[in-house]
């Protein structure tokens, strides 16, 4: 179950930065802040893509805490710009677009199924573990 999790919150990153590397020439225009939208995508791409990697590492509850704000993170501003338009807040440019695409729905989905299985993850690595030392006690019990 853990190297499923872990895959699956590997997948869904992957697949967040990569929709948000290719589209990141694309956000050059978005500006407002002092972070033009460009630079905004490739930094979310580059942080997807070494929490990934972290994930695939490691299989602690602080990599899935990691992954669970990174990949939430992006689908709460993913759906925050879809509907409402904020403008620009603080140093972050003006992203609303109420528009919705494949690329879009390919995020969604990727970052969703990160959040979720990074949040199920967080929930279990610890308790496995402990499982797994109570069970080692239990079978060895007077060994000792």
């Amino acid at each position: 179950m853990g190297l499923i999790l872990r895959l699956l919150v590997a997948a869904g990153l992957a697949a967040d930065a990569v929709v948000h590397w290719r589209f990141a020439p694309e956000m050059a225009f978005v500006q407002g802040g002092s972070i033009d939208g460009d630079v905004l995508f490739r930094i979310q791409a580059a942080v997807a893509g070494v929490v990934a990697v972290i994930i695939l590492t490691y299989a602690t509850r602080w990599s899935y805490a990691l992954s669970f704000l990174v990949a939430g993170s992006a689908v709460g501003a993913l759906l925050l710009y879809y509907y409402v338009d904020v403008g620009a807040l603080g140093p972050l440019p003006d992203m609303h677009e109420p528009v919705w695409y494949t690329d879009k729905t390919i995020s969604l989905v990727g970052e969703g199924i990160a959040t979720v299985a990074a949040a199920v993850g967080f929930l279990t690595v610890g308790r496995r573990k402990r499982d797994d030392d109570l069970s080692f006690e239990h079978e060895h019990a007077g060994n000792f």
